[in-house]
């Protein structure tokens, strides 16, 4: 490991930036537990009932929008406290290029084929680009808010908790209580609860008689974890984005404990971590991590370099022979996703091609896919890209200023901190630069759990880069 000082070793100041910062990170937190589902989902998703069903189910995201209004409102009196130094020393492109994005969102929806969808991704958006401002102007301005990550964190801990127990206990019972009423012939449901589960496609009519689902008997037996996410890949992102930062604080922030506690802390971190990564079957989540770890060990080991090289081999060696030998049934079908991923990007250009100057619309991919798409593929309602989702959504001006946008956060952060001396800024910023990969074959961008955060974390960095680099 780097000698790098530990991430805590500054005081910590308690005043109205830090009480800020730890109120949106327990939002942010809050989102990683309750805000999963893509944003175009969200009229399935209905408000629980009571506060044990709030406790396990999914919120509607229009609850996130209203909280996250609110505490935009609040930072205002935080920004203005004090003139926000460290930002004006950024280039204005890093702000203005957001906002001009989101405004050609706002000219795109005008000819929008889905005004629905469209007005959910709008409203989503605008969160995005008010947390990436809200970490820019308020959060980071005079260093990295230490506080910001205390609920992020936290819920990241009960979210692997819940994706170890779906991996060892909860999908196995699961797939047995559906088995077991199968073969009984359902007599030990209630008529409403064997109705709800047909609504949910857990059992189908077939015939007259009611049959456990296929399709989720196998994936309860595959066993991929999602925690508190909406599908494994999902929690594949939250693991990208911030497991450098947890590993981070686990080693260097637990330097003044006994051996034998933080010798525990970062093996149950480590575990729970990349095992979670493991039992989520992700594909391009285990290779993002590989690079991650070899960038780690390159720019932040004070190792001699033959020995990083052979470090950083050894790590691609061991970490490729783990994803041959998880996905080797995976390749031996013949690879299914990756074809349906070459489907949706097909769409996706045609559609862009088709009306290069606005799109479909934001958000409303699934409307020309069902056109578009090869009639053996599945239907999509996401380009599983979210780059080329700009393009197809809102046009080559839409596509282009987002592309702008990423590329100058990622130019900045590779700037900054390549050579920062706080580990824990460097490991944000890595996790970013996974999220960010990540979003060339997944939908990142759609679901707030991790886009809310990575903006967040993003604008924060990019304003504390001074003090940290």
């Amino acid at each position: 490991m780097s000698a790098s000082p530990a991430p805590s070793a500054a005081p910590l100041r308690v005043g109205a930036r830090e009480i800020y910062a730890l109120v949106f990170g327990l939002f942010l937190g809050l989102a990683l537990l309750k805000f999963g589902n893509p944003v175009i989902l969200d009229r399935n998703i209905e408000p629980p009932r009571d506060l044990p069903e709030a406790m396990g189910v999914s919120w509607p995201v229009k609850w996130g929008n209203v909280l996250l209004l609110v505490l935009g409102l609040a930072s205002l009196p935080v920004a203005f406290a004090k003139p926000s130094a460290p930002a004006r020393r950024l280039p204005r492109a890093l702000w203005l290029l957001p906002i001009a994005w989101f405004a050609w969102q706002m000219v795109s929806a005008t000819t929008s084929v889905d005004a629905r969808l469209t007005g959910v991704t709008l409203a989503h958006f605008a969160g995005c680009v008010g947390c990436f401002l809200i970490g820019l102007f308020v959060l980071g301005r005079d260093g990295w808010p230490k506080l910001l990550l205390l609920g992020v964190l936290g819920a990241l801990a009960l979210c692997l908790v819940k994706g170890a127990n779906q991996h060892h206990v909860e999908f196995k019972q699961d797939r047995q209580t559906l088995i077991d009423g199968e073969r009984t012939g359902w007599t030990n449901f209630a008529p409403e609860v064997l109705d709800q589960m047909q609504r949910d496609r857990l059992v189908l009519r077939t015939n007259g008689v009611v049959v456990a689902n296929p399709v989720i008997l196998l994936k309860l037996e595959r066993a991929r974890i999602n925690g508190t996410l909406v599908y494994p890949n999902a929690l594949a992102g939250a693991l990208l984005l911030l497991l450098p930062a947890a590993l981070t604080l686990a080693v260097f922030g637990t330097a003044e404990l006994k051996p034998p506690i933080r010798w525990l802390v970062i093996a149950l971190t480590t575990f729970l971590g990349f095992g979670c990564l493991y039992w989520t079957g992700s594909k391009s989540g285990w290779l993002i991590a590989l690079g991650l770890a070899g960038g780690w060990l390159l720019h932040r080991s004070r190792w001699p370099r033959r020995r990083k090289i052979v470090a950083v081999a050894a790590i691609a060696v061991l970490g490729l022979a783990a994803f041959a030998v998880r996905f080797q049934s995976y390749f031996a079908a013949g690879a299914t996703s990756v074809g349906a991923r070459f489907d949706y990007w097909r769409a996706a250009a045609q559609t862009t091609m088709s009306d290069p100057v606005f799109g479909s619309g934001p958000g409303t991919f699934q409307r020309p896919y069902a056109r578009l798409k090869a009639p053996e593929s599945e239907m999509a309602r996401l380009v599983h890209n979210d780059y080329l989702e700009q393009f197809s959504d809102s046009g080559v001006v839409g596509g282009a200023l987002y592309l702008a946008w990423i590329g100058m956060v990622v130019a900045a952060l590779a700037k900054g901190f390549a050579r920062a001396t706080d580990p824990l800024a460097f490991a944000l910023a890595l996790g970013l630069f996974g999220w960010f990969a990540q979003g060339f074959v997944e939908f990142g961008l759609y679901i707030p759990a991790l886009a809310w955060t990575a903006f967040t974390i993003a604008g924060t960095l990019l304003a504390a880069r001074d003090k940290a680099a």
